[in-house]
């Protein structure tokens, strides 16, 4: 099937990344968020972003501007169900995934297809709560999504061919390229990522060194391009606390139990970037280390 219109639910960091990639690749885009001001600042930040790839030569301003007319924005999550395909982009809560999904069914055309952009949650569980399992897959990007290239398919149980081969077409003509993965917690990139940033924790609460050492050990002794720590902060170690727990209560395997240290800056709201503290504090002008 040929798909024309993508849903996007969700306007945070992940789904104002895909919106803008979609629109930029052709395909009508209706991004949808349950709050007016995370819709505007995402439209915003899609313009000032495709802006910036007018400067560097990467776009035209005539690319960006009809990009930027398909995009449209709603906080009617039913608007959504005549697209042809839907991506959900929210929190990586499975319950909320799951009120989502239940709240599109109704609305939804039979070809529509349901994907996930979740980093972790079972894709099998979140189909088999859909009256289309076989039309259901992962979808995920990575982040920031208009300059990686790599995004992992990831088939249910139930998920069919035609559905593999759609989504396969869109990464093809986005640029980028899809890793297949089967549904396993964390799927490829998080099962091996994740638990290197829990491992890093963990160097950090045994004493082993400081944050400023970790992350430089990295970034010299491995050729990382960031530090594990600093990663974190980009990531999000909610979300990062949310994977690990996901592979420690679904692989059932001690070396995924989370680091107290962890779950600890998750409980003082020390999140990362996106709270201005985490394992670097933000507030000044440079990043400090808050270890």
């Amino acid at each position: 099937m040929e798909i024309k219109s993508i849903g996007v639910v969700g306007a945070g960091q992940m789904g104002n990344g895909i919106a803008h990639v979609m629109a930029l690749a052709g395909y009508d885009v209706v991004l949808n968020d349950i709050n007016q001001d995370a819709l505007d600042a995402a439209v915003a930040r899609i313009d000032k972003n495709m802006d910036r790839q007018v400067s560097r030569n990467l776009i035209s301003a005539d690319d960006k501007a009809t990009a930027m007319a398909r995009i449209g924005t709603t906080l009617e999550l039913p608007s959504l169900g005549q697209t042809d395909l839907v991506i959900e982009a929210a929190t990586e809560r499975e319950d909320i995934k799951h009120k989502i999904f239940d709240a599109l069914l109704p609305h939804l055309q039979p070809h529509t297809i349901l994907t996930s952009n979740t980093s972790s949650i079972s894709i099998t569980r979140l189909a088999s709560r859909t009256d289309r399992p076989e039309k259901f897959m992962g979808f995920h990007f990575m982040n920031p999504v208009p300059l990686m290239k790599l995004v992992e398919l990831i088939r249910g149980i139930a998920t069919d061919e035609e559905t593999y081969q759609a989504c396969l077409a869109i990464v093809n003509n986005l640029g980028k390229t899809a890793a297949s993965a089967e549904d396993f917690p964390a799927f490829i990139v998080n099962r091996i990522l994740i638990p290197m940033i829990n491992e890093a924790c963990y160097t950090l609460y045994e004493g082993v060194g400081n944050v400023a050492s970790i992350d430089n050990a990295m970034k010299l002794g491995a050729n990382h391009p960031m530090g594990p720590l600093e990663l974190a902060d980009f990531i999000g170690l909610d979300t990062c606390l949310a994977i690990m727990n996901v592979l420690h209560d679904g692989l059932a395997d001690t070396k995924y139990r989370p680091c107290p240290l962890l779950t600890k800056y998750v409980e003082a709201g020390w999140l990362g970037r996106k709270s201005k503290r985490g394992f670097y504090d933000y507030r000044g002008e440079v990043p400090v280390p808050t270890r």
